[in-house]
C-alpha cells in the first residue's frame, strides 16, 4: 500500500489522482487532518484515515501496512515544521514503512538564503539518519504563473524585483512523476531535483508572453524596498511579502538555476514549459 498525507491539498491531492490512474484504489491509502475533505477518495475506494503531523500515535496508525508514505512537507510558517516533520518520518519507520517519499524543495542546500530551504535541509537530514529507504523530491518551484509574474496581461508589465533564472514547473508535471516513482520499479536514493528542463528569468518571460500575444510586454524591475511596499499597499503581510522577495534574491544567486532532466524521463515526454503554460493562461 502507498499512503499520501495532504490528500485534500493540491500537491497531494493531484498526486492521489494520478495513483489512482496507475494502481487500484484498495491499495492506495491518505493520511488527512479532516476526513470529510477525503469523502470523495473514500468513494473511490481509496483508505481514507485521520492523521496530522501533530499527532503521532494517529500518524502510525494511518501509514499502518504501508509500503511507502509520502510525506508532503507542511508549510504553515508559525509552526516548527521540523519537528512535525521528524513526528511523521518516526511515525512512518514504528509503522514499518520501506520507503519515505518528502517533498523538498530545490536548492535545498545550507546558505539559500530562501527561509523554506533551510527546514527542508533539516528534514533531509533526518530522512539521512532514520533506518528506512527514502527520496527527496526536490520540486522546482510551481506556483500558478499568474501569482508568479502578477497582472501582466492587464499592464503589459512583470513587475518583479531582480531575479535569476529558475526553471519554473507544473504541479501536475511533478504530481505525475511522484506516482510515476511510487508505483514504479526506478529506485531514487536520496535528494532528486524534479524540474522543468529549463531555466529562465523574468526578462525571458517576457519576451515568451510578447511573442504570444502579439503585443509588447515590459520587464520593470522595482527596487527590493519598493516592491515589498507595494506588496504591503495592496493587503499582502509583509512576512510574506518578504519571505517572497528572499526567493528572488536566491534566484539571483543562482540557488534555482541548475534544470534537470528527469522530470522528463519519468514523464516519458517533455514537461509543461512556460510557453505551455502562458499559452494556456492565455487562452483561459
Amino acid at each position: 500500500m502507498i499512503v499520501v498525507t495532504g490528500a485534500t491539498g493540491g500537491l497531494g491531492g493531484a498526486t492521489v489522482e494520478h495513483l489512482l490512474k496507475r494502481m487500484p484504489a484498495d491499495r492506495i491509502g491518505v493520511s488527512v487532518r479532516d476526513v470529510a475533505k477525503a469523502q470523495h477518495l473514500a468513494d473511490r475506494g481509496v483508505r481514507v484515515r485521520q492523521g496530522s503531523y501533530e499527532d503521532p500515535a494517529a500518524l502510525r496508525e494511518s501509514f499502518a501496512g504501508a509500503e511507502q508514505v509520502l510525506l508532503v512537507s507542511g508549510n504553515d510558517p508559525s509552526a516548527d515544521l521540523v519537528s512535525l516533520h521528524r513526528n511523521a518520518i518516526e511515525a512512518a519507520v514504528a509503522a514499518g514503512v520501506r520507503r519515505i517519499l518528502y517533498t523538498s524543495q530545490q536548492g535545498a542546500v545550507p546558505g539559500n538564503p530562501y527561509p523554506p530551504s533551510a527546514l527542508h535541509v533539516a528534514t533531509e537530514a533526518i530522512l539521512a539518519e532514520s533506518p528506512v529507504a527514502w527520496t527527496a523530491l526536490r520540486n522546482g518551484a510551481y506556483g500558478p504563473l499568474d501569482q508568479v509574474l502578477g497582472p501582466w496581461q492587464e499592464t503589459g508589465e512583470i513587475a518583479q524585483p531582480a531575479d535569476g533564472p529558475v526553471p519554473y514547473t507544473d504541479r501536475d508535471d511533478i504530481a505525475e512523476a511522484t506516482a510515476v516513482i511510487l508505483t514504479g520499479d526506478r529506485t531514487l536514493d536520496g535528494p532528486v531535483d524534479l524540474t522543468a528542463p529549463t531555466a529562465v528569468t523574468f526578462a525571458d518571460v517576457a519576451g515568451i508572453a510578447s511573442a504570444l500575444t502579439g503585443r509588447p510586454i515590459t520587464r520593470v524591475v522595482p527596487g527590493d524596498e519598493q516592491w515589498v511596499a507595494d506588496r504591503i499597499a495592496r493587503g499582502a503581510p509583509e512576512q510574506l511579502a518578504r519571505l517572497l522577495l528572499s526567493f528572488y534574491r536566491a534566484s539571483r544567486a543562482n540557488y534555482f538555476a541548475e534544470a534537470s532532466p528527469l522530470l522528463a524521463e519519468l514523464l516519458g515526454r517533455e514537461p509543461a514549459s512556460v510557453a505551455n503554460r502562458l499559452a494556456a493562461d492565455i487562452t483561459a
